[in-house]
């Protein structure tokens, strides 16, 4: 049985990007529970009192129905430096409970803060966020991320950020990197590229 989670923004009181979380709830439904209605999250987070003051991680596990709910104070890792390592991950449209081939990539990231993952030579992901790199003029994106991110999905419909295959050896042509997630907002984390080893 599939097991998937939501990691949702909330801040001063209010949920960020509801309704693309319910969005990719919904495809994993089609996926794994074609015959049954997809979960609310909406009506099942407004059944519990949540702070109104700083930012929060409201991590909602889910198969058919919803097993848990965590809401916790929401601290930032710290990331200076980055490590390119190859993967065979598959690209999903929700989010996995089960992130086995994650951890082992970030085991690969030696004295770095994270990995910058890499499947047949093609930029995807870091270990935890989608990432997107700047090459003076446009930030460009990987067409084929590990995981279609909220935020990500948000920033390409407000032309933001381009789609573009990028392979590891054209890192040369960018000067930033930026990683960004549900829970980190775009130009909250950026690195020169000169930090990704």
């Amino acid at each position: 049985m599939c097991r998937f989670f939501e990691s949702i923004k909330l801040k001063d009181g209010e949920f960020y990007r509801l309704k693309l979380h319910q969005e990719r709830v919904n495809k994993a439904f089609k996926v794994c529970y074609p015959d049954e209605e997809s979960i609310l999250i909406f009506e099942y987070l407004n059944q519990f009192a949540r702070p109104q003051d700083g930012i929060y991680k409201c991590r909602i596990v889910y198969d058919s129905d919803f097993i848990s709910l965590d809401i916790v104070p929401y601290v930032r890792r710290e990331i200076k430096s980055i490590r390119l390592v190859d993967t065979d991950l598959e690209s999903y449209a929700y989010k996995l409970e089960d992130r086995t081939g994650f951890n082992e990539a970030f085991a690969k990231r030696g004295e770095c803060d994270d990995v910058l993952l890499v499947k047949n030579g093609l930029l995807t992901d870091s270990s935890y966020s989608n990432i997107a790199l700047y090459d003076g003029t446009n930030w460009f994106t990987p067409r084929i991320p590990l995981l279609y991110g909220v935020n990500r999905t948000e920033l390409l419909a407000s032309g933001k950020l381009i789609e573009k295959d990028i392979s590891a050896t054209e890192l040369k042509n960018y000067k930033q990197i930026a990683l960004f997630n549900a829970m980190i907002e775009f130009g909250e984390l950026v690195l020169p590229v000169d930090k990704i080893f």
